[in-house]
């Protein structure tokens, strides 16, 4: 066996006669002793020519081709030990899914609805701004990524075998083509109704959800622990798997009080950029897009220095064909995410541009977050968020045309947008604090060396992208997976401080579920 790779312009489907001789090069032979071919990866090239690139692997007639992935098989779990999982976003249901296969019963306490209910309450939000503390974009079943496209792309790779995840979602409804896609996604029209057969398994092998039931204090017991729920609720396990999220600032305020171990974690804080997808499209095509093309994506990492140091301005999120949305967890807070359908197909390109925020820019530029300790980048992030909402008293985004921001100047009109709670023309360069404003204001010339055309006043900025990733970090041992002083506490996935996106998520939930059925040995 040998893999190879070959190209096809992307207006052509791959040509098995060429990829048979392609492979026949490969390995020395001809056509006729070529064996079965398999398309290991699938990515566009648009540096020159547009091409799709596939990475092939091919065998001999007389090789025997290498097994397939093969998930491992649910057990039936109604009689068997419980594990307690709060949070059902992809580090809760993936290490779910996981203990089914190691014969564990997972019990999820979820502080939202089912995915079909969060709907009805995501479309309060933009109708009548209105925030359901627990039931919004951020928190019900399945998590933030539900309702943000479903991107699937992760470096992650020494965390677990990210086959399973993938193999895992097309198994209850996504598309095979994430299996080869080099940027895969799912869409978020897509994902509730995935949602619903993974939770559909979960139960009919013995599993629990418990939906509008918030953790409202977590106390050790003999042998193990108790969740107290906000319903009156309580449930009891050797075993907790903290999967809640980036943003359930409650769970890190209960830590505090209990004086149990959290720590500062650096996020990264900035606005969302939105362009004509079109223009995107001809930036990223180089004036050749056509439209058998999706739509073009972009990515860019920056260093940018103020007043001495430099951080790290970064994309984050980018949602080709998208549309922005409300992310706010709680009344009185603007904060925004980007989310599109599995057909990325609106008129509009959205992606987080945002500055690394890191504990000692805190301690320097905003020394009166001191007295928070742990959570002091926290207050810091929730305070940014309440500015925004108190600019317009309403879910309305200050927001203002790039080029006019980075001259530090009101915008006179803002463009028609995507988000649909609705815009307030806005002075972002002086309500972003300068450590962040002044290094978004160098990055945009900067990137329109690379993507000509990307700084424009047809750019419309709108704030805040806050919730990048978690401001607290709950420590863990890093052999055993658990609380650093909290035995049977596993800390996972974003919430924790130990994941960023949705495979990553899932990764660090399987390793947690791995670790207390004592089968995390087998990771590679």
């Amino acid at each position: 066996m040998k893999e190879f790779e070959i190209a096809f312009p992307a207006s052509k489907s791959p040509d098995m006669e060429t990829i048979r001789e392609t492979a026949a090069k490969t390995m020395g032979t001809v056509v006729g002793n070529i064996g079965e071919i398999r398309f290991l990866r699938k990515s566009l090239d648009a540096r020159k020519d547009i091409v799709y690139r596939y990475r092939c692997a091919a065998y001999l007639k007389n090789e025997k081709p290498q097994d397939d992935y093969v998930l491992g098989e649910y057990r039936d779990v109604h009689e068997a030990e419980p594990v307690l999982i709060i949070g059902s976003g992809p580090a809760g249901i993936f290490s779910a899914l996981r203990l089914l296969m190691e014969g564990y019963r997972p019990v999820i306490l979820e502080r939202g609805k089912d995915v079909h209910s969060r709907k009805a309450d995501n479309a309060a939000i933009s109708r009548e701004g209105t925030v359901n503390p627990d039931s919004n974009y951020c928190f019900g079943e399945g998590g933030a990524g539900t309702f943000s496209d479903g991107k699937l792309f992760t470096r992650s790779t020494k965390k677990g075998d990210i086959r399973e995840v993938l193999h895992q979602l097309v198994r209850f409804g996504a598309s095979p083509d994430i299996l080869l896609e080099a940027h895969p996604h799912i869409g978020s029209d897509k994902l509730p109704a995935i949602m619903e057969n993974i939770r559909k398994c979960i139960t009919e092998h013995g599993g629990e959800y418990h939906f509008g039931c918030r953790v409202t204090d977590l106390s050790q017991s003999d042998g193990g622990w108790i969740a107290a729920c906000s319903d009156g609720k309580t449930f009891g396990a050797r075993n907790v798997i903290l999967a809640t999220g980036h943003s359930a600032r409650d769970i890190y305020g209960m830590f505090y009080d209990k004086g149990w171990e959290i720590e500062c974690k650096g996020f990264a804080l900035g606005v969302r950029a939105e362009h004509p997808q079109s223009l995107i499209n001809k930036i990223q095509y180089h004036g050749k897009y056509q439209p058998y093309l999706p739509n073009a994506e972009y990515s860019f990492v920056q260093q940018v220095e103020f007043e001495g140091r430099e951080r790290g301005v970064f994309s984050f999120c980018m949602c080709p064909g998208g549309l922005l949305i409300p992310s706010a967890t709680a009344p009185g807070e603007t904060v925004l995410n980007g989310m599109s359908n599995s057909e990325r197909n609106s008129k509009w390109a959205n992606a987080g541009i945002v500055v690394s925020v890191e504990p000692e820019d805190i301690a320097e530029y905003c020394p009166e977050y001191a007295k928070e300790g742990p959570l002091a980048l926290m207050r810091f992030q929730q305070d940014m968020e309440k500015s925004m909402f108190d600019y317009s008293s309403s879910l309305k985004a200050p927001a203002q045309r790039m080029m006019d921001f980075c001259r530090r100047k009101p915008s006179d009109n803002l463009p028609a947008s995507s988000y649909f709670a609705g815009t307030a023309n806005a002075p972002l360069h002086e309500m972003l604090p300068p450590f962040i404003s002044m290094r978004l204001k160098r990055v945009f010339p900067q990137i329109n060396y690379k993507m000509k055309g990307y700084y424009t006043n047809d750019a419309l900025l709108l704030g805040v992208e806050s919730r990048t990733s978690s401001p607290v970090r709950i420590p863990r041992d890093p052999e055993t997976l658990q609380h650093i002083s909290l035995k049977g506490l596993y800390p996972a996935g974003e919430g924790a401080g130990y994941s960023g996106g949705i495979v990553s998520s899932a990764l660090d939930g399987i390793r947690c579920a791995m670790k207390i059925a004592g089968t995390a040995g087998t990771l590679q």
